[in-house]
């Protein structure tokens, strides 16, 4: 059990370590953030905050000395420079973040524990891709199989002769088969050091251009009937890592039952809301998780709950939200609006 006072680590400083850090620090915690973004948002709200390249070594030691626990805000934190800090130091673990950072893996992974995915296969030349194709169909997207997140690194592909449009690169790809759905929806769950988890209500997702803009809760009853499977799925996937902290899969809600889409091994934007709408969030439950602590009540504090994402100028209306009394407002503190950037979101809690 990691004491309140201590120093807890984040690597990543953007707005999932901010928010880390303000649960943290509601908790008597210290926090250190390590990035190597000099602007990183959430070394506002810190104790300290080193600046360095991932694969600075003696930063990352002196980082990992000052710190009782490590953990990240986002999966594509390189793997092998955090194999030099002590495995039981760093929550959660390695292998959750080798799982996730590559689409391939994570879908094999999920499909092993008996997970239903999408139709798929790796693309490595443009003879894989016509096969996909011939195998798989259209429609159906391209991803990268590292990084791209926000609809970033993906091609829609509707018929045949749209790859012949796309220039592979000679980057690992995933070609995906398209999923004939209802409704999106996630389930994040905690799971602590004794191997207790607890759940938070599963919101509806809407995304629009690729990016989440809205979860909902409750969600519609086809995703309600879906949960208790998806739940299981998840539980068995934080038991095989052996994970510690907050982790959020997100799924499709089909006629057939539930389809898994993506893992996040880290705290989730589809979990903001339970900021104000849950009795114990999912960034103070992740911090009670990695530094030993029960874990708290995760129970709906309203019958309805809406998180609203700001992108871009939406944050420059932030005097309209405030006029509406049942909202609760959270800006990053990102200095520049951009067109697809997440500035902020708002959750409005409906009492009645």
């Amino acid at each position: 059990m990691v004491p309140p006072g201590e120093t807890i680590g984040i690597l990543g400083g953007g707005q999932l370590g901010r928010m880390l850090a303000l649960a943290a620090a509601q908790l008597g915690y210290r926090v250190h953030i390590f990035a190597p973004e000099q602007d990183a948002i959430a070394a506002d709200v810190c104790a300290r905050f080193t600046h360095a390249r991932w694969d600075d070594a003696p930063a990352l030691a002196e980082f990992a000395a000052d710190c009782a626990v490590v953990t990240y805000e986002f999966e594509n934190v390189p793997v092998a420079p955090l194999k030099a800090l002590d495995p039981a130091q760093l929550q959660p673990g390695l292998r959750a973040l080798e799982v996730a950072q590559d689409r391939l893996s994570e879908k094999r992974f999920v499909e092993g524990l008996g997970g239903k995915t999408a139709p798929f296969m790796a693309i490595d030349t443009r003879e894989d891709l016509d096969q996909a194709l011939i195998r798989i169909g259209a429609p159906g997207i391209l991803k990268t199989r590292r990084e791209g997140y926000d609809g970033k690194g993906q091609w829609r592909i509707m018929a045949d002769h749209d790859a012949d449009a796309i220039s592979l690169s000679g980057q690992p790809l995933l070609y995906e088969g398209f999923v004939h759905f209802a409704h999106e929806f996630s389930v994040i769950l905690c799971r602590g050091h004794d191997g207790t988890v607890v759940f938070w209500d599963s919101a509806e997702n809407i995304h629009k251009g690729g990016i989440l803009d809205t979860s909902c809760l409750p969600a519609p009853p086809q995703v309600l009937a879906q949960v208790p499977a998806a739940r299981e799925l998840a539980a068995r996937v934080a038991m095989s890592l052996g994970y510690v902290g907050v982790l959020a899969l997100e799924f499709f809600a089909t006629a057939e039952g539930p389809v898994f889409n993506e893992m996040a091994p880290r705290v989730h934007n589809s979990g903001h809301w339970s900021i104000e709408g849950a009795l114990t969030s999912q960034f103070e439950n992740h911090v009670r998780a990695i530094c030993g602590l029960p874990l708290g009540h995760t129970r709906l504090t309203a019958p309805r709950v809406e998180m609203r994402n700001l992108i871009g100028d939406e944050a420059h209306d932030w005097d309209k939200i405030l006029a509406d009394p049942a909202n609760h407002l959270h800006l990053y503190g990102k200095a520049a609006a951009r067109p697809g950037r997440k500035m902020g979101h708002v959750t409005r809690l409906t009492l009645a």
